[in-house]
């Protein structure tokens, strides 16, 4: 089932506080980004989280879900709880490697449309 826009945008509302939030559509369900860095999902109306070491020494007892078919496990907090989720998110993002910059593709050789 996707997920609806009107659960996404109060899921984007509830993590606000870690940071700028910002969402891509993927697979027809959404991959979420804390500045620029994907730390999980939200897939069938749930947030779905990464699961770090670090987020596992604040949640150790957080329930797990896996967010498709042959996807890994994440964790799945609890969305009410604004204050937690956003921390959750905050630790998460914290304790993933920084985003390598994209390298530039190199010009092919060959046919450059002169005869």
């Amino acid at each position: 089932m996707a997920s609806s826009q009107s659960y996404v945008s109060f899921a984007m509302e509830q993590m606000a506080g870690a940071g700028t939030i910002t969402y891509r559509r993927m697979f027809g369900e959404y991959g979420l980004y804390c500045d620029g860095k994907y730390f999980g999902v939200i897939c069938g109306d749930r947030v779905l989280v990464k699961i770090t070491p670090a987020g596992e020494a604040l949640l150790p007892d957080c329930p797990r879900g896996i967010p498709y078919e042959g996807g890994g496990e994440m964790f799945l907090p609890d969305v009410e709880d604004r204050e937690t989720l956003t921390e959750l998110v905050r630790v998460t993002c914290a304790a993933l490697p920084e985003r390598k910059p994209r390298k530039k593709a190199a010009k092919k050789e060959g046919y450059h449309g002169q005869d």
